[in-house]
Order: structure tokens, then C-alpha cells, then sequence
């Protein structure tokens, strides 16, 4: 590997996604829950939607044949020989010059072919004036419609969208086989770091990386499997990492990437038996992220400081997930917009710049931007991606990735 050139996010993604497998377990799981999962299977309907014709409105079944030349001058008489409702069922058999008084969704009879809607008549019970001349199949939704029995439903390693369950329910599909969720382990490493809630000492902080990354990580539909803290430790650091990754399908670490003494992680890698992609990459901040494979699993070895961890979290961790599970909505949404502000620093690396886009223009917070810093970015939506040496003024045109939360 060499480290005199630093590989670009691209390429480690592709070293990541080129040695990672994908998830093939799959689950069975009621229709409601299977929203934004991954379809297992190609998913067919065995049934017509409707099983029946039935009337689009309130009103009159009819033969078309019946009512030609009616209008309001010259109404057709028709008798009313049933009365049917939605859900009702009635074995009536059509006889020329007859009518159904049928309601929105309610069973069209064998012989009749259009439906006369009620503003159209002169409401007749025993017998109705009809002012219209009907043309066949109007107001008539024929057998199968919406879905013809025997349609694809749903493809395999689609995402389930909300329509999707709506026509499994419409078929009478009550389940739905879905792959797994992603299952993703986090790790935190270093020696100051405490738990929300625990008692603040002189040199702690509290862990606030790891809660942040996991809440959007679980709001996409991943699992979050552990959340645990490992002190700047190799042996406790080592079992911690082996222990996570017999049970996540990702592994997310923060801190210790660095060079400073305690900053232990590439060697407890190492000594772990992992094989490591890259050391650093062409990026800032986060230069020292750290990509390596245990065991088949990829681990993300992100910097301690929250800013960075999140710009390479972005960038890494849907890649890597929507490959595993086949969910490209997953990707975070990437477009061209121009910059309302002025950006002069020129960066010796690739650099993501914290902003907000209104879709229309892309401003820059005003407040602090240093690495270390994470609060004002609640205040944002994406990430400028400038590349090296460049600096852009107000009307450039920029890069942009959307947060993915």
C-alpha cells in the first residue's frame, strides 16, 4: 500500500465493497412492517384486483345497448330489477331494457357493461328515466383492473414502498420476505471518554459521536447491535473489536487513528488478524480514517472528532450498507448548486465544508467549523465537496452531498 499518495474516497470505497459480501439471510415479516425493507423474493399476485367488476359511482348498471339515444328530451325507461351495495353479492341475471341501482364499489352483474351515474337519471326505484346515451365500460372497472392475476407485485432486492404494500394487501398477501436489517456495531475508543449521564471529572468528555451516528443509523433501518467505550488499551481495545464484529455486518469505531501515543488502533488491527485497505485518505477532516476487513466484515475507523467522524461516516458507511443490502436509496443525494458565500481558504486535500441547501442556492453557517465542533451543524443538510487547492466565491458553482438524515 502505498501511503506517499493518498487514495481518494472512491477508491476505498471499492476496496471496501470488493472484498465485503452481501447479506443473504432473509425474514418473514407482516406486510406493515416490511415498509423501506428489502425485498427477497419476486413477489406475484394470485388473484385479480378487483376479483369483479364493480361500479366506479353511485348509480345505474347498464347495458350500453340499452340506453342509446336517450337525453334529457328523449330519456330511455328502464325497470330497476335489484339493488346492490358494496360487499353485497346478488345472483341477478341482465334482461334488456333493465337496470341495477348500484353504489361506488358495489358488484356489476353478468350483461351489464356501463354504469349510468345517478345525476343522469330522474332516481327511479321501480323504473328509471335514463337522459343519457352510455358508452360501454364507462364508470366500469373491469376484473383486474389494478393488478391482473399472476403480476409482478414486487421485484427481488426492490425496496418496499408504501404502494408496494398496498397492493400486497390488495392481493390478500399478508406477509412479505424481506432480507435482513444491516446489522451495525459502534465502538468508541479512548480513555476520557464517559456515557451521557455519568459523572463528569476533569479531563472526561462525554461519548457524544457514537449516539449521534447510531440514531441516524437506526432511523434508516439499520440495527444497531453495541455501543460500547474501550479504553486506550490494545488487549481491551482487541476484544471489544473481535467481540463486535461475531455479531455486526459493519463495525464503526471512533478514535485512536491518529499518531499520537495513544493512539493504539491500526496496531490492535493488525494484531487482531484484520487486513487494512487504507490508512489514510484525501480527505479533510478525517485524513487518518482507517478502512480494514476482519473475518469478511468491513470496520470504519473514523476520527475522535465529532465533525470528522461524521463527514466520513457520510461518506463511507451507505455506501458500504446500501452494497450489502442491494438499497441504492440508501446513497446519499449528491447535485450541482451555486454557492451563496464566499469560501477563500485554499486546503491541501479534498475538503467537506458543512452547509445548508435550500435547493436552490448553498449557504455556509456562520459559526465555528473546526473539526472538533458539531453543534451548528444541526443547521445543516449537506457537505460542500471542494477539491484540493481551490477556493470558490459566491455564484460558483459547488458540489454538494446531502446528509443522509
Amino acid at each position: 500500500m502505498n501511503e506517499n499518495k493518498l487514495p481518494e474516497i472512491e477508491d476505498c470505497i471499492k476496496r471496501f465493497t470488493e472484498k465485503t459480501s452481501k447479506i443473504k439471510e432473509t425474514e418473514t415479516v407482516q406486510i406493515i412492517d416490511a415498509y423501506g425493507r428489502i425485498s427477497a423474493e419476486d413477489v406475484y399476485s394470485d388473484i385479480d384486483v378487483p376479483s369483479f367488476s364493480r361500479s366506479a359511482m353511485d348509480g345505474y348498471a347498464v347495458c350500453s345497448a340499452d340506453t342509446v339515444g336517450a337525453d334529457r328530451e328523449h330519456p330511455k325507461a328502464l325497470k330497476v330489477i335489484g339493488e346492490i351495495f358494496a360487499g353485497d353479492h346478488k345472483n341477478i341475471k341482465y334482461l334488456p331494457d333493465t337496470a341495477v341501482r348500484v353504489m361506488t364499489g358495489g358488484y356489476i352483474p353478468d350483461g351489464y357493461d356501463c354504469v349510468i351515474k345517478q345525476e343522469d337519471t330522474d332516481y327511479g326505484e321501480e323504473n328509471v328515466n335514463i337522459f343519457v346515451s352510455q358508452k360501454p365500460y364507462a364508470n366500469y372497472c373491469p376484473v383486474g383492473e389494478d393488478i391482473k392475476k399472476g403480476t409482478l407485485i414486487a421485484a427481488k432486492n426492490m425496496p418496499i414502498s408504501a404502494v408496494h404494500i398496498g397492493s400486497f394487501a390488495s392481493a390478500g398477501i399478508a406477509e412479505a420476505k424481506v432480507f435482513r436489517k444491516p446489522r451495525v456495531a459502534f465502538v468508541s475508543t479512548g480513555n476520557e471518554i464517559i456515557k451521557p449521564g455519568e459523572r463528569l471529572e476533569k479531563g472526561k468528555i462525554y461519548n457524544s459521536t457514537v449516539y449521534m451516528l447510531a440514531a441516524v443509523v437506526k432511523s434508516r433501518g439499520c440495527e444497531v447491535v453495541c455501543t460500547e467505550n474501550a479504553a486506550d488499551d490494545k488487549k481491551e481495545l482487541a476484544d471489544v473489536i473481535r467481540r463486535c464484529a461475531k455479531t455486526a455486518d459493519i463495525v464503526i469505531t471512533t478514535g485512536g487513528v491518529s499518531v499520537g501515543k495513544k493512539d493504539v488502533l491500526k496496531d490492535v488491527l493488525r494484531n487482531i488478524g484484520a487486513e487494512l485497505l487504507f490508512t489514510r485518505a484525501n480527505v479533510q477532516p478525517g485524513t487518518p480514517t482507517v478502512g480494514s476487513m476482519l473475518n469478511g466484515i468491513p470496520i470504519i475507523s473514523l476520527s475522535g472528532n465529532p465533525y470528522a467522524a461524521l463527514v466520513n461516516f457520510e461518506l463511507y458507511f451507505w455506501e458500504i450498507a446500501a452494497f450489502i443490502i442491494g438499497d441504492k436509496t440508501l446513497l446519499c443525494k449528491k447535485a450541482k448548486l451555486p454557492l451563496a458565500d464566499n469560501y477563500d481558504k485554499r486546503n491541501a486535500k479534498r475538503r467537506f465544508i458543512r452547509a445548508y441547501s435550500d435547493g436552490e442556492k448553498v449557504f455556509l453557517p456562520e459559526k465555528n467549523n473546526a473539526a472538533s465542533v458539531i453543534s451548528n451543524v444541526a443547521n445543516c443538510n449537506c457537505f460542500i465537496d471542494l477539491e484540493a487547492g481551490k477556493s470558490v466565491s459566491a455564484g460558483d458553482i459547488v458540489n454538494i452531498i446531502y446528509m443522509n438524515n
